[in-house]
């Protein structure tokens, strides 16, 4: 009689391209990117942040009303976008705001979306930073978390029953992946053998919760194995490596009709949603840069 372990004892090892001074490590096997490429995926970071910036103070002096960031997640975004096709089709969560910017969603259509104005494709229906394009094959967001990783699927079946030449891709955090929706997600994929790619961005806290309070398993990329999925662990801070584990992953759904899981692993920046009448402080019980809820008359 023997027991299958609850650990192999060795972490999955993560997929890097450049080490910490930004050189290319000796032997990385990573695409190639074309100068005009990668000069846009760097304007785009910019602008990105520029943008996020912006709308992130607007939101502190009450202009709007809700507002997340993609902070230390830039290059998910735009790394990841620049290695899909513009006929693939986007399930994001609220952080990915980049695809549609590298796709061509201006600043104007953004500012029109989180303001809720006359000009919102929404028509003011939706909260702030509920972006949706359908020219840009971009879902609405939706606020339930995960939601969109079993629709995902279901869109990706489409896909292979029209022998489309394009995958899906579904993006979500690590806090997703306690919501039941993540495993059903994963074992419908696997089960239908549909050509998806899961991208969990795994900054190790959701929004505040710890993952040691969420799982014990390695990580997110383990739990592919065992819905049958081929899964690799990047580093999120690494555009070279983003870039070609999703060019990969993209090939690998389209030629083989297959699921693949990403998880990305980034170091926790976060800026939350708050009422702009109250006011972020760092939080010293916990070595990251967490920041909890402060209300001015306590």
């Amino acid at each position: 009689m023997r027991f299958l372990s609850e650990s192999s004892g060795k972490r999955i090892p993560c997929y890097r391209v450049l080490n910490e001074n930004g050189e290319i490590i000796t032997g990385s096997d990573y695409e190639q990117l074309s100068e005009e490429v990668s000069v846009k995926i760097y304007s785009n970071m910019v602008s990105l942040q520029m943008m996020d910036t912006v709308f992130y103070e607007a939101q502190r002096q009450g202009r709007i009303s809700f507002y997340l960031t993609s902070a230390g997640e830039e290059a998910i975004n735009i790394a990841s976008a620049a290695a899909l096709s513009a006929d693939d089709i986007i399930l994001p969560q609220y952080r990915e705001p980049g695809i549609l910017l590298w796709r061509g969603f201006t600043i104007q259509e953004f500012a029109n979306q989180c303001f809720g104005n006359k000009d919102d494709y929404g028509k003011g229906r939706q909260m702030p930073i509920h972006y949706g394009s359908k020219k840009h094959n971009f879902v609405t967001i939706s606020s339930p978390i995960a939601t969109q990783l079993p629709q995902a699927v279901g869109i990706a079946y489409s896909l292979k029953m029209d022998k489309k030449d394009a995958c899906v891709v579904t993006y979500t955090g690590d806090g997703g992946t306690s919501e039941g929706d993540f495993h059903a997600a994963l074992n419908f994929s696997a089960v239908t053998e549909a050509p998806v790619v899961f991208i969990c961005r795994n900054n190790g806290w959701a929004i505040s919760t710890h993952i040691s309070e969420q799982f014990r398993s390695d990580g997110i990329v383990v739990r592919g194995r065992a819905y049958g999925i081929r899964s690799i662990r990047v580093d999120g801070n690494d555009v070279l490596a983003v870039y070609s584990a999703i060019h990969a992953a993209r090939e690998m759904a389209i030629s083989e009709q297959r699921p693949v899981l990403v998880e990305v692993r980034l170091n926790f920046i976060c800026r939350i949603f708050l009422p702009a009448s109250e006011k972020l402080i760092p939080s010293e019980t916990h070595n990251c840069r967490k920041y909890v809820l402060h209300h001015p008359e306590n």
